[in-house]
């Protein structure tokens, strides 16, 4: 079984200048951590590098930063599924297969399974277009309002299904979404979990 922490859009030190301690304590145990760009400073890179191997998408924040932690985009593959990770995609709730295909082929050479995104602060799950779309929303501006506790994402693959969920951020811990369920995911077929 593997466990993936997820978390986007923390623009700090910019909105604080630090991770929220119970962010911190969701990720700890994660297998890895895939951050879907917008850091502004490598600490919290640093800081996630502490508790398990991180894995960044550059976001257009990013800009000037430079680390083997960081690329573009990453095509990682966990328990016989593909996970792809970019800071910006076209929102699957508005475009069309075709235009979102198109866009993700610009970066992967084969379509992900699973497609890890950020940039738009809005947290998201959806099943749509053959693929798995999560967006954990952002740990620090939820909403892109003010500097908050947001959303963070986490993925457990195990015997080549995925269960995928949004966590909400406490001041003292973490709870699960409470408007958007857990999906678990296989390429043969997809179930909510209520």
């Amino acid at each position: 079984m593997t466990r993936i922490g997820l978390i986007s859009d923390t623009h700090m030190p910019g909105a604080v200048k630090e991770l929220w301690p119970a962010a911190v304590e969701f990720l700890t145990g994660s297998d890895c951590i895939l951050h879907a760009g917008d850091l502004h400073t490598l600490d919290v890179v640093d800081t996630l590098s502490d508790i398990a191997p991180t894995f960044v998408a550059r976001g257009n924040g990013d800009e000037g930063l430079e680390d083997s932690r960081l690329r573009d985009h990453w095509m990682l593959e966990f328990g016989g599924l593909q996970v792809g990770l970019i800071h910006q995609c076209p929102s699957p709730a508005r475009k069309d297969a075709g235009t979102i295909h198109k866009n993700l082929r610009r970066n992967f050479d084969l379509l992900p399974d699973i497609l890890v995104f950020g940039h738009t602060h809005f947290e998201i799950l959806l099943a749509d277009h053959n693929m798995l779309f999560i967006n954990p929303g952002s740990a620090i501006l939820p909403r892109n309002q003010s500097v908050r506790p947001g959303t963070l994402g986490e993925i457990i693959i195990d015997k080549g299904c995925a269960r995928v969920s949004l966590h909400q951020i406490l001041p003292e811990s973490t709870s699960p979404h409470p408007e958007i369920p857990a999906i678990t995911y296989s390429p043969q077929s997809i179930q909510l979990s209520v």
